[in-house]
């Protein structure tokens, strides 16, 4: 598969890096040098410096054989100008990052008779990230499949739960009336994402990813020693288009938000616009300003200013506060792997969740549904089984699954099955199934 990615920022940059598990055949089109030497060092990629607009360049490095055009600039009017061109050479698909809302919500316009097939905007993503995180409060990462049928469940073990210094057997066996699945494991001072068989043993502060049917999900709580709350009171620093955004998710869903803007005018203009939400002009590292809004009686507080700095501190403060519940927008990658050690639930970051959104086009096999996990590196698939697929072939125990990947979870006629050994997959069954980046050609084999 040739993919093409115009623009080496962030979300280019962790499309690279996905790909190179891949051994596609990847290029990459930017103005900055410094950036393409960087890839080229690091990722099995070709790179090339100039113009993704420049008809020439684009000739050059062979659009018209690309399977995947991939417009990632920060300029939405690049973006549409790239897509445009190449599908206009031969690209086969074209996606492009877009910020204007409005060309994503039910547009009267046609943009794939321009040459847009697919738009995704950052915002819109991280939005609705935030959204789902404060649905499961007391998770920091949440995945569901087939409108919740199974769940991906990610939260820190903490003194509280009964399971720590269990194995995963152990647990099992202590909880017989719970269904659920290990997926992976992250181990502070441990790089390898681990993937738990029967004798790996939970650990205080391990963050740890389950694959839970719906009908287990309130059970999941008391062994982890948490309790379930209703996040009622939502405050959010930062009126920038996130901010904007996420007060119009919640508050269609009845939520009551305060809202946060330094910027006396932008105030204004966001008092306008969002009619449902209480706008506050004020500097939301001000102490005095968060207790006389009543931060103290705050449910969840999300941090969603231009400065990654700000937006962890304040979170840090409100949870001192006894907030419960609290969500931090950051820029800077390295800062997803420390947010439970310092005492955030959640970080997020737009590009990131915009790279594994854009991600799920390029994948193979019968794949319906495809999520990143936060702090791995890795992948949770929803595949769905064809007539003839290796999978059904023999048991789960007897398929010679590679160690890499691990099964989360069947659904079989619309209903929740837990994937044992003696399981025989069958035809037309859904299957989510955990993946490193290097089992990922086997996994796909497997289901092809």
């Amino acid at each position: 598969m040739k993919i093409i990615i115009a623009g080496a920022g962030d979300v280019g940059f962790h499309l690279a890096k996905l790909l190179s598990y891949e051994s596609q055949d990847t290029y990459i089109i930017d103005f900055d040098g410094e950036k393409l030497e960087y890839l080229n060092s690091h990722l099995d990629i070709i790179t090339k410096k100039g113009d993704a607009t420049s008809i020439k360049l684009l000739k050059e490095i062979g659009v018209d054989s690309a399977d995947l055009l991939i417009a990632v600039t920060d300029s939405q009017n690049t973006n549409f100008t790239i897509s445009v061109i190449g599908k206009s050479l031969g690209a086969k698909k074209t996606i492009a990052r877009i910020d204007n809302s409005e060309f994503l919500n039910e547009c009267e316009v046609d943009f794939k008779k321009f040459g847009l097939d697919f738009m995704i905007s950052p915002q819109e993503l991280a939005a609705n990230e935030i959204k789902m995180l404060l649905d499961q409060s007391s998770f920091n990462d949440t995945v569901a499949f087939e409108s919740g049928v199974f769940n991906v469940m990610g939260t820190l073990l903490t003194h509280n739960s009964p399971i720590i210094d269990l194995t995963v057997k152990e647990a099992s066996h202590s909880f017989p009336s719970i269904d659920f699945t290990t997926i992976a494991i992250k181990r502070q001072g441990v790089s390898q994402t681990i993937i738990p068989r029967g004798d790996t043993r939970y650990e205080l502060e391990d963050q740890v990813y389950f694959c839970v049917p719906n009908y287990s999900m309130k059970d999941l709580y008391p062994i982890l020693g948490k309790k379930q709350f209703n996040i009622k009171n939502v405050m959010i620093l930062g009126g920038s288009s996130i901010g904007q955004k996420t007060a119009r998710n919640l508050c269609k869903n009845n939520f009551k938000v305060k809202l946060i803007e330094i910027n006396r005018e932008k105030a204004g203009l966001l008092a306008e616009e969002l009619s449902d939400t209480l706008v506050i002009s004020g500097d939301g590292r001000d102490l005095e300003l968060l207790e006389e809004e009543n931060i103290r009686e705050t449910d969840a507080f999300i941090a969603v200013t231009g400065n990654s700095e700000t937006n962890i501190m304040s979170c840090l403060v409100a949870k001192s506060k006894g907030v419960k519940k609290t969500i931090a927008l950051v820029e800077n990658m390295d800062y997803i792997d420390i947010s439970q050690t310092i005492g955030i639930e959640s970080l997020i970051n737009k590009k990131l969740i915009a790279a594994s959104n854009i991600f799920r086009h390029i994948r193979k096999g019968e794949i319906l549904a495809l999520a990143n996990l936060h702090n791995i590196d890795a992948e949770v698939f929803e595949f769905e089984v064809k007539q003839g697929a290796k999978v059904t072939e023999h048991p789960i125990k007897d398929l010679r699954f590679p160690r890499e990947a691990v099964f989360g979870g069947v659904i079989r006629d619309k209903k929740a099955m837990m994937a044992t050994g003696d399981m025989q997959i069958q035809t037309g069954d859904k299957v989510i199934v955990f993946c490193l980046p290097e089992a990922i050609h086997t996994v796909e084999r497997l289901f092809n």
